[in-house]
């Protein structure tokens, strides 16, 4: 296999594990349900071989686990995992302050402020996807002001994981109180002061963590078979 071959599969391969994980955080294929790689090579268009790639990502990721002559199915972690997931995220996003709020501009705080407040429209319609999308974006932006490319790369591993599982499959889930949980984030940075937009960060985990230990089932029976209808909306470029 030559050089540019095997770019072009890993290419592809990235592509199917992000059309994947959309598909996933979409509840396409909700926890436990299997991934079949034949199934997604025919929708995609595609061979097993970057599918199977794509799966091995997310595995990294910790969105699935396969199993030898199981193949591939979507994880339910337990509570205690998912709590772990969130005390790092809670650490990279305070240090990501500590860095990024001194050297904040207007358009910065302007966009921050606007993503909480599309939060809390989106939120008022009952758009729990869409939450999560903006909820996402919004610690985005946070983790960007850093600066901090390796510290950046470091949240992207674990962002996927819990917004796939604890902002969309939390069972009740309530995107008013979701986007409510980021209004002190946005009036400690109005007040450019680190340490007070450090202890808001810390407090938005803690409570979103009390939260998920009341709402997180350890335990879910598996689905009768493979997820249905996970249609791609366009075949991934070759």
């Amino acid at each position: 296999m030559t050089d540019d071959t095997a770019l072009a599969r890993g290419v592809l391969a990235d592509q199917i594990k992000d059309r994947l994980l959309q598909d996933i955080m979409a509840g396409r294929y909700p926890a436990r349900s299997r991934i079949v790689e034949t199934r997604v090579a025919r929708e995609l268009g595609t061979s097993q071989a970057p599918v199977r790639e794509a799966l091995r990502g997310l595995e990294a990721l910790g969105i699935v686990e396969i199993t030898p002559f199981r193949g591939a199915r979507v994880r339910h972690p337990s509570a205690a995992e998912l709590g772990e997931g969130y005390a790092v995220r809670s650490e990279l996003e305070a240090l990501a302050a500590a860095l990024g709020v001194p050297r904040m501009t207007e358009a910065d705080l302007g966009a921050l402020v606007s993503g909480v407040e599309d939060m809390q429209r989106l939120a008022a319609l009952g758009d729990r996807h869409a939450v999560a999308i903006a909820d996402a974006e919004f610690h985005a932006r946070l983790i960007g002001l850093s600066g901090n490319r390796t510290l950046q790369r470091i949240w992207r591993s674990l962002e996927p994981f819990s917004r796939t599982y604890i902002t969309l499959v939390v069972p009740g889930a309530d995107p008013r109180w979701t986007a409510e949980l980021h209004l002190p984030i946005v009036e400690a940075l109005r007040s450019r002061d680190p340490e007070r937009v450090v202890a808001a960060l810390r407090t938005h985990f803690s409570e979103a963590s009390a939260r998920l230990d009341t709402g997180w089932q350890d335990e879910e029976p598996p689905p009768p078979g493979p997820a249905r209808g996970a249609r791609p909306r366009s075949r991934p470029a070759a």
